[in-house]
């Protein structure tokens, strides 16, 4: 029998090599696509049970075993500021099976307080949907002679060392925006740090301290019976659930400090396969989108978003800076 052409044998094999690689390729992320989920699906939330990101979570989990087909539980692993339980995310396996939802505070912000971090968000993490906004409220004593935002600043301008001004902790927003507000104006106002927001709002309502950021969740009450002053909100977009409120940059002050706002939203861990995070990213979009996830969102103080991994990496490039400046003008730092 007569022997084919070795040569033209070795390119037929190459070509058909060639085909099936490229085939294999193809279809490697399309399977994996196709076999996830197959077992149950976790989210850890880096905070203690009860808070509104651990709400949020569990609104997720609920919506996402429905979609998904399989169970997806609500890890909490609060303590350190959210660090304990971001960095067990970061070092989950990158299969889909361990998301985590998470406040800005712990993926942003961190960054520029801790010295020593045991994880880093852009090398650690794969963004996947920024679930919602997280606008606060400006709010002040009624002592406090100023009814919008020109105002309180021309009180604090014209009044050094005489404010104080609450946060729910050092780095929080809360803290970072009054002491940019304080030292544009060269106020010289004194911080006073408290374990969580409930306790600073009833020393606000007291008049112990002059001016605090709230979240509107917790502020709204006080200002609907008139014991606190709403001066406006941050952010560029007004609060559903304080609709009559002006935004701080619509009453003139403009500046990255007073638009930026923080977030809530979904990650995973980084080498994610691409198929399962856009898979993550249209049901997040959907399921912001539904009336219901909606208002449960409003009434929480947030403004519903649920964006693409992309729109949500570039928002996380364009608030980089402007987070890192107030840390840094802030002075604050945690070991």
């Amino acid at each position: 029998m007569a022997q084919g052409n070795p040569v033209r044998s070795r390119r037929r094999w190459l070509a058909c090599s060639a085909i099936a690689l490229a085939g294999a390729a193809l279809s490697g992320p399309l399977q994996a696509e196709a076999a996830w989920p197959s077992k149950p699906i976790r989210i850890i939330v880096p905070y203690n049970a009860g808070g509104a990101t651990d709400i949020v979570a569990r609104v997720v989990a609920e919506r996402l075993s429905h979609t998904l087909g399989q169970p997806v539980l609500v890890e909490n692993r609060g303590g350190a500021s959210g660090i304990m339980g971001t960095d067990a995310a970061a070092k989950a396996a990158p299969d889909g099976y361990t998301l985590t939802v998470s406040l800005s505070s712990s993926l942003m912000q961190n960054q520029f307080l801790y010295q020593r971090l045991p994880y880093n968000t852009e090398r650690d993490f794969v963004l996947i949907s920024q679930i919602a906004m997280a606008p606060v409220t400006l709010v002040a004593h009624p002592s406090v002679p100023a009814a919008d935002g020109p105002q309180l600043l021309a009180y604090v301008r014209e009044h050094p060392g005489k404010v104080a001004y609450g946060s729910w902790g050092v780095g929080s927003y809360g803290h970072l925006g009054s002491a940019y507000l304080g030292a544009t104006q060269h106020g010289d106002m004194t911080h006073v740090a408290y374990k969580g927001e409930s306790p600073m709002l009833q020393d606000l309502i007291g008049g112990r301290i002059q001016i605090a950021f709230a979240s509107a969740l917790g502020a709204k009450p006080y200002i609907d019976n008139g014991r606190l002053t709403l001066i406006g909100v941050t952010g560029d977009t007004r609060m559903a659930v304080l609709p009559a409120a002006a935004t701080l940059a619509e009453q003139g002050l403009r500046d990255d400090a007073y638009r930026v706002v923080g977030w809530v939203a979904l990650a995973a861990p980084k080498a994610t396969p691409a198929p399962i995070v856009a898979r993550l990213a249209r049901d997040i979009h959907d399921m912001v989108r539904t009336p219901d996830v909606q208002a449960r969102l409003i009434d929480m103080g947030f403004i519903p978003l649920g964006n693409s991994p992309e729109e949500f990496a570039a928002n996380y490039r364009r608030e980089l800076p402007v987070w890192k400046t107030l840390v840094e003008q802030s002075g604050a730092r945690l070991d």
